[in-house]
């Protein structure tokens, strides 16, 4: 059968595959909130654009206004673009941070040991960075209380053994964390 038919594949259209300018493969499939796909058809969160470049203080605010709307996975993209485009010296840091977003939506999801692990992970880099750079805070971030906030988020979720909610256990990236 030709890949680009319009017919059915185990329930799912078979199309030509979903290619960016560069031949990178985009997945259309829609998706919630934390970044579950859902089923094809489905009316999903809008996804966030990928590859902008944003000054350092966008990014944050961005990923504040996120994560503060329980969407840690679209944070995530925005520390992405940041990590994939900003200045060589602060890449593991913003890999950290993205690290930090993916450990709060997979203990959204409910994956106790992956969220916990990415949490601990994430903040272990940004401590890393912070410790190299000799900066605590950096573009209005407080990298000690989002690092400190993740490793006690990540006991409470392997504790606890249950989803958080995203919105209401967000970080607070320029102040203090709940």
């Amino acid at each position: 059968m030709d890949s680009s038919a319009s017919s059915q594949d185990a329930g799912r259209p078979v199309v030509a595959r979903d290619r960016d300018g560069a031949g990178r493969a985009r997945n259309a499939r829609p998706r919630d909130g934390l970044g579950r796909p859902l089923p094809y058809g489905a009316q999903g969160v809008a996804r966030q654009p990928e590859g902008v470049v944003r000054t350092p203080e966008r990014t944050v605010a961005e990923a504040q206004e996120l994560l503060d709307a329980g969407k840690p996975f679209h944070a995530h993209e925005v520390f992405e673009d940041a990590w994939k485009s900003g200045p060589e010296e602060e890449r593991a840091l913003w890999r950290g941070l993205a690290q930090i977003a993916v450990g709060l939506t997979h203990s959204a999801r409910g994956n106790v040991t992956g969220g916990a692990r990415l949490l601990r992970r994430g903040a272990g880099a940004v401590d890393a960075w912070a410790a190299e750079a000799g900066r605590r805070r950096v573009h209005g971030m407080d990298l000690a209380g989002v690092a400190g906030w993740a490793r006690k988020l990540a006991a409470e979720v392997e504790a606890e053994g249950r989803p958080v909610d995203a919105a209401a256990r967000a970080p607070r990236l320029r102040g203090r964390t709940p």
